[in-house]
């Protein structure tokens, strides 16, 4: 079992900065890929970007391409979205999971555990 805990998500306006870390507990974080997915009101959750166990290996949405970055720190259980130029568009609930399987990948079934999600809002 693990537990994820996301934090960081704030009101902000466009063009700005935030970084949201997903605290895991549990089980050994680096025996897991860790992906980002948003949901907007009335919208269906969506892949944001992942990042395989080891760090190395990272993919994202086209949407936010350039301007967020995913990272982990396996050491501290924690992985990271840096979100930087903030769009209107990006405001919605912002869901951190963990998934064993290896690589990276996009499909939100593949992941096993999920966080309670954080509010990210962007005004223009």
């Amino acid at each position: 079992q693990v537990q994820l805990v996301e934090s960081g998500g704030s009101l902000v306006q466009a063009g700005g900065s935030l970084r949201l870390s997903c605290a895991a507990s549990g089980r050994t974080f680096s025996s897991y890929a860790v992906g980002w997915f948003r949901q907007a009101p009335g919208k269906e959750r969506e892949f944001v970007a992942a990042i395989n166990r080891s760090g190395r290996s990272t993919d994202y949405v086209d949407s936010v391409k350039g301007r967020f970055t995913i990272s982990r720190d396996n050491a501290k259980n924690t992985a990271y979205l840096q979100m930087n130029s903030l769009k209107p568009e990006d405001t919605a609930v912002y869901y951190c999971a963990a998934g064993r399987a290896l690589g990276v990948y996009r499909n939100l079934p593949g992941y096993d555990y999920w966080g309670q999600g954080t509010q990210v809002t962007v005004s223009s």
